[in-house]
This record gives C-alpha cells, structure tokens and sequence, in this order.
C-alpha cells in the first residue's frame, strides 16, 4: 500500500508514491511522466532491512546512526549499529491525509525502536502546493527513551543517471566552483562531503541538478534546512550494472561517529527533547 502525493495541471505534473512500511519515504516519483527514482539501478548493500527503500526516490536515515555499520558504545557482545541506522525500516502510524484543490497534506509518525536500546518517535508531515509544485517535508525526531544519544539523520535523495547527458550539472553554492558536472571525477564510484551552512540563504541551502532533457530541459531543485543538516555529501555509482546519484543533506560531517563524539560533534539530547529537519524540492 503506497499513499500518493499528486499534481496534474498544464504546468505541474507528479506523483510521488509515499511508503508506510518504510518510514513514509518516497518509492517512485514520477515528473512529467518521467520516472527520477534508480529502481534497479541501484546497488543494494546487503541488508534486507534497507533493500525494499533504496530503489526509491528518497529514504531517512537515523536517527541513532547514519553511514556504515560501527561497533555500538558500550556494547560487550559486539553488536554493531546498522546500516544507514534503525529509521528506515520502521513503519508509519496514524497516517492522515488532507487536501483540497490547491493543497495536499499527508502526516504520519513513526515509532524506532533504537540499535543501543533506546527509543524515538518521528512525527512526519509531507505538505504539496498543487499550483507552484512545491513539495516540503518537515521532521521531528524526540527521544521517547530514558536515556540521552546524540541524534544522526540523512536524506538520501537517488536519481538514475540514466537520465543524465553531458549538459547536466549540480549547482549550488556549497559547491567547489558552485557548479560540477553531474559525473564529477575519475572512476566509477566516488563521494565527497562540504559544509553547506557558510553558504545558506536564511538558514536554507539550495542544490539543482540539471537541465534533465527528458523532463523537458527543466532541473530539480532541492532546499534543506542548514541549522540540523549544515552538510550536503553527494555520491555516484556507475559501477557495472548501476547507474545512480544521490543527493545528501546530512547533520554531520564525513568521519567516523567515534571521532565525531569525541570532537563534540554528536552531542546528546536528553528524554523528551527534539530535533527538527526540513527538505523541500520542485522540478522547475
């Protein structure tokens, strides 16, 4: 079962198929007829908790870890945080829909049961201006515990590069240049990770990927808020049989969660407190 977000006007046209059984994130999405989710395309890492999210458009991680598996503090029988942390494989509750001519909301919350034995609750709501086709997200994450963690989250945004040509660029102020070319450097697979708050506009970081010839010429823009999610890592795939980029806002920088911790970086929220993220993004 999939809720839909839709727009079908001379000028906006989507939908993008939101998935209860994983977090409300986004499996396919659809512009202008065009399909911008990898499907297939992408490679799978080989946890089956993830797998049924990662051919979609967009899927959460977090909030107890984000990244690859590392060795939980703490914890003498060596378990291990999993991929990409415990969101994503959680489903949504409670999932209410609105809409009207101009608008469309959809909410849900989500319970996650945490890697290190904590707790959390993710209140989630997905809000669609049919005219303008603007599509927000806004999340918050509380620790419904009884005991403090620092929270992690990351948006993984995929694209099948199937897409792309050689005029398809990123664009962005955070960026080396504030333009690269979508296959940036040698080699098949290669990410990188900068600062993205330096360079926000009233605490928002803007990226576009485009012109995209089959969507007409027009390019995707993706907004985040700077304040929880002041980095953007960006990586690409075209190993053999893969064919996939993915766009990154992400609360921390590109090392490892012990150095983080340590450097401060991570630091914890107590029992009850919250920590919220926002996304927004349109084919313009």
């Amino acid at each position: 079962m999939t809720f839909a977000l839709t727009a079908d006007t001379p000028d906006q046209s989507f939908r993008l198929a939101l998935t209860p059984q994983s977090a409300l994130d986004v499996g396919s999405a659809v512009f202008h007829g065009v399909e911008l989710a990898p499907g297939a395309a992408v490679p799978s890492d080989g946890d089956p908790r993830i797998d049924k999210a990662l051919p979609g458009f967009m899927f959460t991680c977090g909030p107890d870890h984000i990244r690859h598996p590392v060795p939980i503090e703490g914890a003498a029988d060596g378990r291990r945080y999993p991929l990409h942390g415990s969101l994503s494989s959680s489903p949504a509750r409670d999932i209410l829909i609105e809409e009207d001519e101009g608008e469309l909301v959809c909410e849900g919350r989500v319970a996650v049961a945490l890697a290190h034995g904590g707790a959390a609750d993710l209140a989630r709501r997905w809000r669609v201006d049919r005219g303008t086709g603007h599509i927000t997200l806004e999340d918050v994450v509380t620790n419904r515990g009884e005991t403090s963690w620092p929270p992690f989250g990351m948006y993984h945004i995929n694209f099948g590069t199937g897409l792309f040509d050689e005029n398809t660029r990123l664009t962005g102020a955070m960026l080396p240049g504030g333009s690269l070319p979508w296959r940036f450097d040698e080699g098949d697979m290669k990410i990188f990770c900068v600062p993205a708050a330096e360079t926000a506009k009233h605490g928002w970081a803007e990226i576009a990927i485009g012109p995209i010839a089959a969507l007409g010429g027009r390019s995707v823009q993706i907004r985040f808020r700077t304040d929880t999610l002041p980095y953007l890592q960006v990586w690409r795939n075209q190993s053999p049989g893969c064919a996939v980029l993915g766009i990154e806002p992400v609360s921390h920088r590109l090392a490892p969660r012990e150095e983080l911790i340590a450097a401060g970086d991570a630091p914890d929220f107590a029992p009850g407190e919250s920590v919220g993220y926002g996304l927004a993004f349109e084919v313009r």
